[in-house]
């Protein structure tokens, strides 16, 4: 199984940047896809963009102009860059690590960490 632990959310100022960090453990090898979503009180979650273990990125087309992710595999470590953040970019952000079919398991979910845009 995949652990994963996320850090680096705050309080920031509108127009301001944050990078937040999703570090995985366990089973890493069994890691095929990096996820990131978030979710805001009172809505669904909503998908960021993913990484896969190549290191090929894709985001929802809201996000491209501000967000980005990359990962560090010497660190097992993937990454959620965001620029002029606004207050809506307030939320839980979620990272998940989607498993390759053939290692048979469910996909691990991180606790979360929480966003505060201040305007």
């Amino acid at each position: 199984q995949v652990q994963l632990l996320e850090s680096g959310g705050g309080v920031v100022q509108a127009g301001g940047s944050l990078k937040l960090s999703c570090a995985a453990s366990g089973d890493i090898s069994c890691i095929s896809t990096m996820v990131w979503f978030r979710q805001a009180p009172g809505k669904e979650r909503e998908l960021i963009g993913a990484i896969t273990v190549r290191g090929a990125s894709n985001l929802e087309k809201s996000m491209w102009a501000r967000f980005s992710i990359s990962r560090d595999d010497a660190k097992n470590t993937a990454y959620l860059q965001m620029i002029g953040l606004k207050p809506e970019d307030s939320a839980v952000y979620y990272c998940y690590a989607e498993p390759f079919p053939s290692c048979g398991t469910t996909g691990s979910w991180g606790q979360g960490t929480q966003v505060t845009v201040s305007s």
